[in-house]
């Protein structure tokens, strides 16, 4: 684990959140926020309540700037991601990267758990971990995220409201963590300034993605990205065998070097691994 990085983990699972200082410069978020503000300024807002109507939301942030690696990349983070959701998967995934401008007048977002987008059992897996990257400081006036300590895990089982909830105030250049199933909400913009942040989310491996990373960068612009980065957005398998292409890793797709004619190659898990070979001996025996 990298420096700082047990504690964060920590508090992540104690209270379902926290808060990484200094996570990147502050010159890289600024840079992230320059690309950015000519797709803010055309993007339209929203339409229904639960996005918002005075806010502004786009994704697809790593071919829009080449900023956006560094957040999704960022070593301690994707640690911490990476040993939250490991229990439950081999690997994890982009489960979205979306900038968010919530402009004066938005009234406080519904309060949800992000892990309610999938209908699997709630209170015993964690589906996902969130970081909001504040391109703005976040305050309590403009409408810095709504955060329920302690309402994660089994918490989520419960129907009662949990009681007070707090803003983290905190500006460019610090991470806000938080677990997929803890309450949280956006708090109204009560100021004269727009509010912006980036939001990357990391999945586990086998789950559809909020956001369609395949559409969001084809074959044709992830294979300028990195290795780590070309998996995180789907190009990799998950045991056993999901998300191939013709029966292999979709890694292939970025080498160039596509055959046109494959054969599949099995990707199984150890376990797996060892049940079809124990069959298949069983089976020569009794020939």
């Amino acid at each position: 684990m990298p420096v700082g990085g047990d504690a964060a983990l920590a508090l992540l699972n104690k209270e379902g959140w926290c808060v990484v200082h200094d996570a990147l410069p502050r010159e890289t978020i600024e840079a992230l926020s320059a690309d950015l503000a000519p797709i803010y300024d055309a993007t339209p807002f929203c339409e229904g309540d639960f996005y918002g109507g005075r806010t502004k939301r786009f994704g697809s942030l790593l071919k829009r700037s080449p900023h956006a690696a560094a957040l999704a990349l960022q070593p301690l983070i994707l640690t911490i991601a990476e040993t939250v959701l490991s229990p439950w998967c081999d690997n994890l995934q982009l489960n979205l990267m979306q900038a968010i401008g919530l402009h004066p007048g938005a009234p406080a977002q519904f309060p949800h758990r992000d892990q309610d987008m999938w209908q699997g059992v709630k209170g015993e897996v964690e589906y996902l971990v969130n970081v909001m990257w504040p391109l703005t400081p976040f305050t309590v006036e403009n409408g810095g995220t709504i955060i329920y300590p302690r309402s994660h895990g089994g918490e989520a089982l419960r129907n009662a409201m949990p009681g007070h909830p707090i803003v983290a105030e905190y500006g460019p250049g610090n991470a806000f963590l938080f677990l997929g199933s803890t309450l949280h909400g956006a708090g109204a913009n009560r100021s004269a300034e727009i509010r912006n942040a980036v939001v990357v989310s990391y999945c586990l491996g086998w789950l559809k993605p909020y956001e369609n990373q395949w559409l969001a960068y084809p074959p044709a612009i992830a294979r300028d990205f990195s290795s780590e980065l070309a998996g995180l957005v789907g190009y990799r398998q998950h045991r056993p065998n999901l998300g191939n292409y013709e029966g292999i890793c979709p890694s292939l797709l970025l080498t160039g070097n596509l055959p046109e004619h494959i054969g599949a190659v099995d990707a199984l898990r150890p376990e797996q691994a060892e049940a079809v070979a124990a069959h298949r001996t069983g089976q020569e025996a009794g020939a």
